[in-house]
């Protein structure tokens, strides 16, 4: 949901092009991970490190894992949050959901419907310890995406027919020094949007015929591509300048069009539940990671060990359900988490593995796109973090 508010910060035309760019990307990165992960017969993407660095390796990418989705999962619930009992953003609130149909009460606070959602929603799809057992949900889940990007695209050309809204800003407004640093950090939220990695290797084990993950890889990359794309491109035409860094936020206003209320709030709606159904799927990969770094000598499965399984579960999601709620934007949870972790997650690693090259199986273009993954995950994570840092001095 900060995609339109990317697309804001670089203008629409680099937007497009870099959510394009970085599919590009990711998709060449996942590529060499399973090649290289047959090549050392490794089950997992901390298996192929592993093999080529070594257990310190291994951990280090583990950490990046759990560091990266917890971020992510904080920005779910604070997407949820958002969605259900409103947010404060530029000095004024923006209504939830539950909040707006109900008023303001003691359980339609953010704390209490995070908490129910906790509770209620996520703690029983928590409780499957299989990936396979979430395929239906997973399924649900891209449809309520899709649903959400029609209704959008729907509300903005319905606009734009009556004059209401223009054609945004196609470039970049750089009126300084600061503001053209500040277009660096985009690239951690665009980064973020693409990481998978950590998922490809339990979804290749549970296939049937595990020839079929590139084409699935390539399907995915262009399905997030185009959806991306779309909700970029329709959320930036449909608010323009006052895109906030939770693009749903803006949905509380009167949008003018026939049956608004209602069409706002199946908009917001559809993609809180859309969260809610992808949680556990960012939570399989974090849970697991965990434990590896936690028990990393524990040779009963973890499925199998009630005790690790429920103790690792409650006290990832008390620590996810305290950060959604003191975290104060999503935009500056993907700072951290997107310049760091994810970058390392999404190219650092996979570029290293090619370039460490332990099986003789990389190609001269490999090698190339290793180095083009490098020098853009260093040189713009460190712009992000130069610019941030600048942001927080200025302000104090």
């Amino acid at each position: 949901m900060a995609l339109p508010a990317a697309a804001k910060e670089l203008g629409l035309i680099p937007g497009v092009i870099m959510i394009v760019l970085i599919a590009v990307l990711t998709e060449s990165s996942i590529e060499m991970v399973l090649r290289f992960g047959k090549a050392s017969k490794a089950s997992s993407y901390s298996g192929v490190v592993g093999d080529t660095f070594g257990g310190a390796g291994r951990t280090i990418l583990q950490a990046c894992i759990v560091v990266n989705n917890v971020g992510m999962l904080v920005v779910y619930m604070i997407i949820i949050g958002d969605v259900l009992s409103g947010s404060w953003a530029d000095g004024g609130h923006h209504t939830g959901v539950i909040e707006g149909w109900f008023g303001q009460r003691w359980w339609t606070t953010r704390f209490a419907l995070l908490l129910f959602t906790t509770l209620f929603v996520l703690g029983p799809l928590l409780s499957f310890r299989r990936l396979d057992s979430l395929r239906y949900t997973s399924a649900l889940s891209v449809f309520l995406a899709l649903l959400f990007v029609v209704i959008m695209a729907g509300i903005a050309i319905l606009k734009m027919a009556q004059g209401d809204v223009g054609i945004p800003r196609l470039l970049p407004n750089i009126e300084g020094q600061a503001s053209f640093w500040k277009l660096f950090t985009t690239f951690p939220v665009l980064v973020t949007a693409y990481i998978c990695h950590y998922s490809i290797h339990p979804i290749e084990n549970e296939l049937k015929d595990p020839a079929q993950m590139k084409s699935i890889v390539r399907a995915s990359m262009g399905l997030c591509a185009s959806v991306y794309v779309a909700t970029s491109f329709f959320g930036f035409v449909l608010f323009g300048e006052n895109t906030l860094d939770d693009v749903l936020a803006n949905f509380d206003a009167d949008l003018k069009i026939p049956y608004g209320r209602v069409v706002e709030d199946v908009v917001r709606m559809s993609y809180g539940v859309h969260l809610m159904l992808v949680f556990p799927i960012v939570f399989f990969s974090l849970r697991l990671n965990l434990d590896g770094l936690l028990f990393p000598y524990n040779t009963l499965p973890f499925a199998y060990d009630g005790k690790r399984f429920f103790s690792v579960t409650v006290g990832l999601m008390g620590f996810i359900f305290l950060g959604a709620n003191f975290v104060p934007s999503i935009w500056d949870a993907f700072q951290f988490t997107g310049a760091t972790a994810a970058v390392s997650i999404g190219f650092i690693f996979p570029a290293a593995i090619a370039l460490r090259d332990p099986h003789g199986i990389a190609s001269k273009n490999d090698r190339r796109v290793s180095w083009l993954m490098i020098l853009m995950a260093v040189s713009s994570s460190t712009a992000a973090i130069s610019s941030d840092l600048y942001s927080i001095f200025e302000a104090s």
